[in-house]
């Protein structure tokens, strides 16, 4: 898989620079010793300093072997003159033998300094670079990666995708994880990211290496939020970490139908309510016609609505709950009150008035009066043309009272009339034809 390129360019981070003065220099106590060895560590110090790297090995190593306890620039400067000497060689068993020998200085620096907080990052990052194509040696390198975790809490975050590629290579090449230790994984390389963009980093490149490496991973899909995630919440409905999961990873991957999602946004809306979760709450129980659950839910969204737009859209559902209830009067304050809210609300607002009016007819028809009854329609008319609905407005004049109707009642085209009933609503007579 190809890792993006800054995954690759983290040199800048690798603190190998070079180190000579140093307190703590533990000379040989032989005479002939001491010489030899101030000698060979002026010499690998000058090949160091004109990157003759593979020169810089030989004199380097004597030290190593024979005053390992010198001091600790030994082993500072050694990882970088064994990693230059890999990139200077062009056979592969040798520059293995180097890679290796950076490694290895970095565990023999712990055992005599143990002092791994200062460094288990730079040798998880040596690790990965060399490692991440090896099915068994990539394991060392997730272990310092967990190493530094453990020791200081977190990694620099520009390592988190070097991280979570060698955490996906050891998925693929192991079988190394469950996918919910993956997830788990993720979880906590994101929770580093998103403290590092709120002081200040871009985190854009990490975040989208994290994602595409995930996604490698098909790891995720409906069915498993629904089927091993869903599951476990409804085991342990108290587990906020799980459900936040199953919230955040049903929206990425659109999972919105499913009951785990539901049952996940539902803990985490009682637990810490936001104007959008009280309201998707609600529109999953208007998918399934369940008024009374969605009302008092849209009745906390309306407390949490940060501005008159989203006041409006809560009135706006209300009105149609209450209308599907049967309570067109509440239905049609609501809608009104939506519409004077915010004005783009306007055209639905009066549609749903209209449509309200169009189905009123059991509610209102007298008997006694043609005219009268058939005005609903009138009143629906008016709304229909207010909300811009031309075939609601012609639904509407279809069932207007005709001139002979009007006529036998003693009534004209033009005079006015109340429709009485709960739309109460004075209009002008017309005809349908």
């Amino acid at each position: 898989m190809k890792i993006k390129s800054t995954l690759l360019g983290l040199a800048a981070v690798l603190m190998a620079g070079v180190v000579q003065a140093q307190d703590g220099w533990n000379w040989p106590s032989d005479p002939a010793q001491e010489a030899k060895a101030r000698e060979l560590n002026a010499a690998y110090t000058d090949y160091m300093k004109s990157e003759q790297y593979v020169d810089a090995t030989k004199p380097l190593s004597w030290l190593l072997v024979n005053v390992p306890e010198l001091n600790e620039s030994l082993y500072i400067n050694g990882t970088k003159i064994y990693d230059g000497a890999a990139d200077a060689v062009s056979d592969e068993a040798q520059k293995r033998v180097y890679q290796d020998s950076v490694i290895a200085l970095y565990e023999k620096r712990g055992e005599l300094y143990d002092n791994e907080s200062k460094w288990i990052e730079n040798k998880a990052y040596y690790g990965y670079q060399y490692y991440k194509s090896d099915k068994e040696k990539l394991k060392g390198a997730i272990k310092d990666f967990e190493k530094a975790m453990e020791l200081n809490g977190t990694i620099n975050y520009q390592l988190t995708a070097a991280y979570f590629d060698l955490v996906y290579r050891n998925y693929a090449y192991n079988k190394a994880y469950t996918p919910e230790e993956i997830l788990e994984i993720h979880d906590k390389i994101q929770a580093m990211l998103a403290e590092a963009e709120a002081g200040g980093k871009d985190v854009t490149s990490q975040k989208g290496t994290l994602e595409q490496l995930l996604v490698a991973m098909e790891l995720i899909d409906c069915d498993f939020i629904e089927n091993t995630m869903g599951p476990k919440l409804a085991a342990d409905p108290s587990n906020e970490k799980l459900a936040n999961q199953i919230f955040n990873y049903s929206v990425q991957y659109k999972c919105f139908s499913s009951d785990a999602f539901l049952q996940a946004l539902e803990i985490i809306d009682n637990n810490n309510p936001t104007f959008a979760t009280s309201q998707v709450r609600a529109m999953r129980y208007l998918q399934e016609k369940d008024y009374e659950k969605a009302e008092p839910v849209l009745e906390k969204a309306m407390t949490l609505a940060e501005n008159d737009a989203q006041k409006a859209e809560v009135k706006f559902e209300l009105a149609k709950i209450y209308g599907a209830k049967g309570q067109k009067s509440a239905a049609r304050a609501a809608a009104k009150e939506a519409a004077a809210m915010d004005e783009s609300k306007s055209k639905d607002a009066w549609k749903l008035i209209g449509d309200l009016y169009m189905g009123s007819m059991n509610d209102c028809k007298g008997g006694e009066s043609r005219a009268k009854d058939y005005s609903i329609y009138i009143a629906a008319y008016n709304a229909y043309q207010r909300a811009g609905d031309n075939t609601g407005m012609a639904n509407a004049k279809a069932r207007f009272p005709s001139k002979e109707e009007l006529f036998t009642e003693s009534l004209q085209v033009g005079s006015t009339i109340n429709t009485g009933c709960w739309i109460s609503e004075s209009v002008t007579l017309a005809t349908r034809d």
